[in-house]
């Protein structure tokens, strides 16, 4: 994967390796996503992505620091599936700051000890700057028209203007510590920050449809359909407001062949079946059924991870027990138990082997396999049923009632799903589950069209969570690039006249580079909309930078550079459009791109690898 990369062994060997991985990030920035083919040498086959988490799940990774690095990426979209692109640049361009430190004779410590200053920095730039999402989203009800995206979108008759926006910066959306501290786990999960707001008044309108505009960050379709699931999802339950969004109770379900404009939203749990199961959903449809829910693999060999056998292990015995007749005997005690207790419907979070399907389908009882944690635990819920482990602890206790099955055959997609059928699963409305049909001509923009769509599912989850947005487009980064290199000159100006005066001045120097970084962030952005070369942008940058002098109005005109030409219609074009991040993806984000830094970098430093002998021997450096 870094065979194109030329390693200097005389510098970090673990920064350099890093800054060269995210590389590969550069073309995920920004709304206009650049799609790249893999293709696997050996089989022949291909993936068509345009994340950098999925380009990195279909690369093989030989290097601990690419394992770090993919662990990284995937603890990021496992809790908030947005946000790994700018992790992974940061990471790399802070990298590259890190190196020309280490090239100017800074030690790692004061490295560290500069760049987690330069981070309590941005944290209070992005708890200064950030706008509450009640004033961006409750307006009067009597104002209402729509978005220049047709997102059905409830305005005010007065705009959110400066001023508004200066009156919630001083509202607090995160919680810091003074100084941080090091982790050097492989895993960077950490609880999220708890924000505290104030809901709506009761006589105005949540604007959900204005904040959504602004996350969409060039997916506009995708955030279409979230916009719909959140209003489907208010007007199922009544006691839940338009100012929170559930995505525990959402589920998608890609359907090729049809065009993306068939891209839709329905209520209940919509799967994808074949022949033989969609046979026996047909002769259940319009039946009260009877459903158990398994929580794990629907098989023999299944046991949960505390008792998860080691493999390559054999267990002699004076008995000779063949694996097909274990398998057999328990395949008949499970389908006993099930016609027992009258089940017609067996939901499984994990897989389930065919043989289980088969003879499930041969006495018309219905398997559906790999449903989310959270749809099981809605099912369970609606149909008062109980998740077990293993099929055999199931009771007339743990069964649920009250589900229904219906076929889609609007759903079908033509010639590629002849063998597939589209069956909806449902409990009558008291659920509150909801399916997001997803469809496209070309079967490899699937995973990306699923993939774009929770990634603004979650943008709306977190903002609507944290109950705070941050000015987009770069705004937020132009402030932080702002008040580190203000930072930097004061170290600068107070080095000669303090006892630390060597320290403050390598502390001034890391504040600059990691300011070098950000702006290398926002040009590449600006980049990759293909209207602007690097050259301009650092040039667009340096001239707002002089111009704005520490202000937030720098975002419109920044998100009119980066947004330019997103939609080609004139009359649109003429219409602004406030653009958001997300207070708590970005603030994880960056810290997770240092804390990734730091663990390289000082294994870097505490490990001597890569040093030829020759050279060693030559500049007397002490070998270990």
């Amino acid at each position: 994967m870094l065979r194109s990369t030329v390693i200097n062994p005389r510098q970090p060997v673990g920064l350099q390796e890093l800054a060269a991985l995210a590389a590969v990030a550069h073309s995920s920035l920004g709304p206009d996503k650049r799609y790249k083919f893999i293709q696997d040498d050996t089989s022949g086959e291909s993936a068509l992505v345009c994340s950098c988490f999925r380009i990195f799940e279909n690369l093989e990774l030989s290097s601990a620091v690419a394992q770090l690095v993919h662990e990284t990426v995937q603890a990021q979209q496992k809790v908030y599936n947005t946000g790994s692109g700018c992790l992974l640049f940061l990471a790399g361009a802070w990298s590259r700051a890190a190196l020309e430190c280490v090239h100017r004779g800074i030690s790692v410590s004061r490295i560290i000890s500069g760049m987690s200053d330069g981070f309590d920095i941005c944290v209070d730039v992005l708890r200064k700057c950030s706008i509450s999402t009640e004033g961006l989203g409750a307006v009067k009800s009597n104002s209402s028209t729509t978005t220049r995206h047709g997102l059905g979108l409830q305005v005010s008759k007065e705009p959110v203007t400066e001023d508004s926006r200066a009156s919630s910066v001083g509202h607090k959306t995160l919680n810091t510590s003074g100084h941080r501290k090091i982790k050097l786990s492989r895993y960077f999960c950490q609880p999220e920050s708890k924000n505290v707001s104030t809901a709506p008044q009761p006589h105005q309108l949540f604007n959900v449809a204005h904040i959504a505009e602004g996350l969409s960050h060039g997916s506009v379709r995708a955030m279409n359909l979230v916009v719909e699931a959140v209003k489907l999802q208010s007007e199922t339950h009544q006691d839940i407001s338009c100012s929170t969004f559930d995505v525990t109770k959402v589920v998608t379900c890609v359907v090729p062949g049809l065009p993306e404009e068939r891209a839709c939203v329905l209520p209940g749990c919509i799967v994808l079946l074949s022949d033989e199961q969609a046979s026996v959903a047909h002769h259940l449809k319009d039946q009260p059924l009877k459903a158990a829910l398994i929580n794990g693999d629907l098989s023999h060999t299944f046991r949960h991870l505390g008792f998860s056998r080691p493999a390559g292990v054999q267990h002699v015995s004076e008995q000779l027990a063949l694996g097909s007749d274990e398998e057999e005997v328990w395949m008949v005690k499970v389908v006993a138990l099930l016609l027992n207790l009258e089940v017609n419907l067996i939901l499984v979070s994990g897989l389930a082997s065919e043989k289980v399907i088969q003879h499930c389908c041969r006495r018309r009882v219905l398997v559906v396999d790999t449903v989310k944690a959270s749809i099981l635990k809605a099912f369970a819920d609606a149909t008062a049923g109980v998740p077990v482990t293993y099929a055999t602890q199931l009771t007339k206790h743990c069964v649920g009632t009250g589900v229904k099955v219906e076929l889609r055959r609007d759903l079908g997609g033509g010639s590629e799903r002849k063998s597939s059928t589209a069956v909806n699963i449902s409990t009558g409305g008291n659920s509150g589950l909801f399916t997001v049909i997803l469809t496209s001509c070309v079967r490899g923009k699937l995973q990306a069209l699923e993939d774009q769509f929770w990634a603004c599912a979650y943008r709306l989850h977190h903002a609507l969570k944290d109950r705070a947005v941050l000015p987009g487009a770069g705004a937020t980064e132009m402030l932080c690039i702002h008040h580190l290199r203000q930072r930097a000159v004061t170290a600068y100006s107070t080095q000669d006249s303090t006892a630390g005066g060597a320290a403050d001045l390598d502390g001034g120097v890391v504040l600059h580079l990691m300011a070098d970084g950000l702006i290398d962030y926002i040009s590449t952005v600006m980049v990759n909309t293909g209207r602007v070369s690097k050259v301009r942008a650092r040039t667009v940058v340096s001239q707002q930078l002089q111009e704005q002098n520490g202000h937030v109005d720098i975002a419109a005109k920044l998100s009119q550079l980066v947004l330019e030409g997103e939609n080609e219609d004139s009359d649109l074009k003429s219409h602004e459009t406030d653009v958001y991040d997300n207070v708590s993806v970005k603030q994880e984000a960056w810290r997770k791109a240092l804390d990734l830094l730091f663990l390289v970098l000082q294994t870097d430093a505490e490990v001597i690898t890569g040093v030829d002998q020759a050279i060693g021997a030559q500049e007397n450096l002490m070998m270990l």
